[in-house]
């Protein structure tokens, strides 16, 4: 049995998460995607490709996103934090697109791949909770995903901003999808197993 302190964070962590989930959706809108998703749209016009990448705890939502990207019609590739300057930016052409994951838009970590992906001639784009960051100043479009807390003991590790990293690049895929026009066939020929594979087949 949890211990009542152990209760009590639970309880306060779900009260934040709430309370800066509501107030980061607040803010966003259909205009919020106009300049990113106009970079990767022209991006793909001329052949070029879209990537994702983060260190840490981003770099997990990075690979999220890049399957979610890639099932809805946007094709997208997880571009490793720090093996990218480790040889991992040959899988980048000039004329790409690189979103750039990072809370604090400020890890060295990040900057340096960064600085890789422009050298080899790619579009950046941020998804910080500090706009004014190194980051969010560095690339070429920014999208803002900031919260005022974490949320559980410490306040420290990342909950909230993850959070609020996955709407954004969540709405972003939404407009994606919904410029590619994607039907019910074109999305199960991407993702025919499971119950979602089913779904089509049960819709005849």
């Amino acid at each position: 049995m949890l211990q009542r302190e152990s209760r009590q964070a639970v309880e306060l962590f779900l009260t934040s998460a709430k309370k800066e989930f509501s107030d980061f959706a607040d803010k966003l809108g259909g205009d919020t995607y106009e300049k990113t998703a106009e970079i990767i749209l022209n991006a793909q016009k001329n052949g070029g490709r879209l990537h994702i990448t983060g260190i840490g705890k981003p770099g997990h939502v990075s690979a999220y996103m890049a399957s979610l990207l890639s099932s809805t019609g946007n094709p997208c590739y997880f571009l490793h934090g720090t093996e990218a300057v480790h040889g991992s930016c040959g899988q980048l052409v000039a004329g790409d697109v690189v979103i750039c994951i990072s809370n604090s838009g400020e890890t060295a970590e990040l900057k340096a791949t960064a600085i890789a992906i422009r050298s080899n001639g790619c579009k950046l784009i941020a998804v910080t909770g500090n706009p004014r960051s190194w980051l969010g100043t560095y690339c070429d479009a920014c999208l803002y995903a900031g919260v005022e807390e974490e949320g559980g003991p410490l306040n420290r590790a990342p909950r909230n901003s993850i959070l609020a990293e996955l709407l954004t690049l969540q709405a972003l895929s939404v407009a994606l999808q919904a410029e590619r026009g994607w039907n019910p066939e074109q999305y199960v020929r991407c993702h025919p197993g499971g119950k979602l594979g089913q779904l089509r087949e049960n819709e005849k």
